[in-house]
């Protein structure tokens, strides 16, 4: 007698419901200021201060970002789309840690960069029997989407990272610019 889902499919819902989870609540902090979260007000004002302006709607589309490819993830629903929106927000985390080395416990991008490349992979093997991609007969989760959504996610992130970038560096600038030189002698 042949199961209708393997150990494969069974990991695969292991990482979905997992990874799903962690960016959908992840998401809600900003979105709705649930488990912690600062809700949009104090999210957008905190982004606005890492360069990502304006703060409350780059707030809102990280927010949307995790929550949705988070819960997306974790139902394996239109998975390529869900995983790619996961990835370019986590994209965007890695952006603003990237400063301070590899490692979390350093306030590094270890942690940005798990759940983005996580997301990936999920996007690109795809959710698995125990989906309801596959329930509905893989309406949302065709192969050529997945070269479609991790390009158009990588295009938009590129730009929107590279602006914040620019605003950082520019900044930064202008700040050791306005300094007083040190005394000679």
């Amino acid at each position: 007698m042949t199961s209708c889902f393997d150990r494969r499919d069974l990991g695969l819902l292991l990482l979905r419901l997992g990874t799903g989870g962690v960016l959908a609540a992840h998401g809600t902090q900003k979105l709705f200021g649930w488990f912690g979260g600062h809700g949009l007000e104090g999210t957008g004002g905190w982004m606005e201060s890492i360069g990502y302006k304006p703060g409350k709607q780059s707030a809102l589309a990280a927010g949307l970002a995790e929550t949705g490819g988070g819960a997306l993830l974790a139902l394996g629903l239109a998975t390529p789309a869900a995983g790619a929106a996961a990835a370019g927000a986590m994209a965007g985390a890695a952006a603003v840690h990237m400063p301070n080395g590899f490692f979390a416990q350093e306030g590094g991008y270890e942690y940005a960069a798990a759940l983005g490349l996580t997301a990936t992979g999920l996007a690109v093997t795809g959710p698995g029997r125990l989906s309801l991609d596959h329930a509905s007969g893989h309406a949302l989760n065709r192969g050529w989407m997945v070269p479609l959504a991790l390009a158009g996610t990588a295009a938009v992130t590129s730009l929107v990272v590279g602006a914040r970038n620019r605003r950082v560096r520019q900044e930064t600038e202008e700040k050791a610019g306005k300094q007083d030189p040190l005394p000679e002698g």
